[in-house]
């Protein structure tokens, strides 16, 4: 399994780079949030990668981010989203605000990428939302530095709802939200909570 390619980049179009490493080019699907990030033809670029293999063909997916890699498999595992509308989404959506979309039940958020109707936004909303099921129980309060944060109902308690759809549980989050403030936004705080997450892995 390729895990991720480091080299230079050689060829870009809307839904897909090429990335050349050791003299062969490697073409990764991907979304154009991840375009946009990417340097100049020629300058060396890095991608976190998945491959999925079929009787009849592998395709090579690649993500700037390994948060956008995660949500991409997320999507992959929902019945009738292939990785070609999954990269649509992640075209439109950050993982932050696909998070927060399932988890607010936002199925129009979802509709504006190419190839996603509603029947196919419902099923995805349905199908994720089951993740947060594991929220039954969440302590009053956390504790962040100095300050204690309420995470019963409000930003804190949404956006924990969220990162359940991206597979974390809340035993998993508490320790990386130190440093929320009541304050930040509910994508503010996803945001900060992977951001965290990330550098510690």
């Amino acid at each position: 399994m390729i895990y991720s390619l480091n080299g230079k980049l050689i060829h870009s179009e809307r839904d897909f780079v090429v990335i050349e490493c050791g003299g062969v080019g490697y073409k990764c699907m991907t979304s154009l949030n991840t375009i946009k990030t990417l340097p100049h033809i020629n300058e060396n670029a890095m991608l976190y990668t998945h491959m999925i293999v079929k009787e009849d063909n592998i395709e090579l997916c690649g993500f700037r981010t390994k948060e956008e890699l995660n949500t991409f498999k997320i999507l992959i595992s929902v019945s009738g989203v292939g990785a070609k509308v999954a990269a649509a989404i992640l075209s439109e959506l950050s993982p932050e605000q696909f998070a927060l979309a399932v988890a607010n039940g936002d199925t129009k958020s979802l509709t504006r990428a190419a190839g996603v109707g509603n029947k196919l936004a419902q099923r995805i909303v349905l199908e994720l939302k089951d993740k947060i099921k594991k929220l039954a129980i969440l302590p009053e309060t956390i504790q962040t530095g100095a300050t204690a944060v309420t995470v019963t109902g409000g930003n804190v308690s949404q956006a924990i709802g969220a990162l359940a759809v991206l597979g974390y549980s809340p035993d998993e989050i508490m320790p990386f939200m130190n440093g929320i403030s009541p304050d930040m936004s509910v994508e503010q705080i996803i945001s900060s909570t992977l951001k965290a997450i990330g550098k510690k892995g």
